[in-house]
């Protein structure tokens, strides 16, 4: 037998392969379990006799963890998330599955492009302990770049070219040194609102939103207090945006064809 032979048909390179395959495919259930942590287990409308049908898949979610937060929370996951309220959406059949069809005020029913998830309410803060979300003028030291447009006092313009407001501020992120939300008067007057400048296309001109119509934007989800953001309120805002790409007109819930 050659160097390295166990037997004549096994030798030790072979064994290192089998090993590595072993360990890769442990690998992958192992990832594959620790990625259902958050979000798992799902609920399922298929028994009408348990309607908190769990749903784990292959592999299982795995057994929970607790972790120590910076800020001293203790959070354990995966855990049994409680929904906030009851859904404002009914299936559009009787099958497993269906579509939703938002209750009321599509844009408020926190369904489908418009849901959200249920962050603490609590400032997300940067590892020195500040506000990560800021208004540009509570940093004086932050400005925007000549480079680009500085859409302050720019008109916004919604989906169908009407002027919602006006920029009046940025919001900036502390953490990564990137601006993140738009601060918009509304042309009617009233509380001031935060527009995601993913949302928003700026020009030297004009910002354009499309996702809104220019009534909509008084809509938009106020903060508890003007110069703060918590986690909760982003998604909140975030999802609002979000339900305008589809819910915004009529038109957009219809087909394509």
């Amino acid at each position: 037998m050659q160097t390295g032979a166990i037997t004549s048909y096994i030798d030790v390179a072979q064994l290192t392969l089998y090993a590595f395959w072993i360990f890769f495919a442990g690998l992958i259930v192992y990832l594959l379990r620790e990625n259902k942590r958050e979000g798992y287990p799902l609920e399922s409308d298929r028994s009408d006799r348990a309607p908190r049908v769990s749903v784990q898949g292959f592999p299982r979610v795995p057994d929970p963890k607790t972790y120590h937060l910076r800020d001293g929370r203790v959070v354990t996951a995966p855990r049994v998330e409680v929904p906030d309220g009851p859904l404002r959406a009914r299936p559009i059949g009787p099958w497993p599955g269906a579509p939703l069809q938002p209750d009321g005020d599509p844009m408020k029913a926190e369904v489908g492009p418009g849901s959200y998830t249920m962050r603490p309410d609590i400032l997300d803060r940067t590892e020195d302990g500040l506000p990560r979300l800021v208004p540009l003028r509570a940093n004086v030291s932050a400005s925007v770049s000549g480079r680009d447009p500085d859409p302050r006092g720019l008109p916004v313009i919604g989906a169908d070219g009407l002027v919602a407001g006006t920029v009046r501020d940025l919001w900036l992120d502390q953490a990564e040194m990137l601006f993140r939300y738009l601060e918009l008067e509304p042309a009617g007057g009233g509380a001031r609102v935060l527009l995601p400048i993913n949302f928003a296309r700026i020009d030297a001109r004009r910002v354009r939103v499309r996702s809104l119509l220019a009534a909509q934007f008084t809509g938009v989800p106020l903060l508890r207090d003007p110069e703060t953001i918590t986690m909760l309120e982003e998604e909140r805002i975030m999802a609002y945006y979000g339900a305008g790409t589809l819910y915004a007109t009529a038109q957009r819930q219809e087909p394509l064809l």
